[in-house]
């Protein structure tokens, strides 16, 4: 499962959000960047694509989104396959979790957040 590191004030614009986006919580479940959140939904868009479609799908510098992209793959929200061209070298694509999958992903991360902070709140009257 992915590492759980949201911020408190990320939690908190989400519990004001009157209806939170995909986006929003995304973000604040797996602590990524909004920009990452862009990666991974347009991966859901244009599945298998390179590097380099990326970037020009998403208007960013190629070094950015391989950053996003090894972020996303962190938290398990993306996944790699290399592909041998005919002219010889390969190059990498990326598909994203299925959303199904993505989403089962944010509530065991958010659950597991949750059970850290109640065992959190259970030892502040031991101390």
């Amino acid at each position: 499962m992915p590492t759980v590191d949201p911020s408190p004030q990320d939690f908190r614009d989400l519990m004001m959000a009157d209806e939170p986006g995909f986006e929003e919580v995304l973000t604040c479940v797996f602590g990524i960047q909004s920009h990452e959140a862009r990666t991974y939904q347009t991966l859901l868009e244009q599945p298998g694509s390179t590097v380099e479609e990326l970037a020009a799908e998403l208007d960013r510098d190629r070094s950015n989104v391989n950053r996003s992209l090894s972020t996303l793959r962190e938290k398990e929200l993306a996944s790699r396959e290399r592909r041998l061209l005919d002219g010889g070298g390969h190059v990498y694509q990326y598909s994203p979790t299925a959303l199904p999958e993505a989403r089962e992903l944010m509530h065991e991360t958010l659950d597991a957040w949750a059970e850290y902070v109640h065992s959190r709140i259970d030892e502040f009257a031991e101390e």
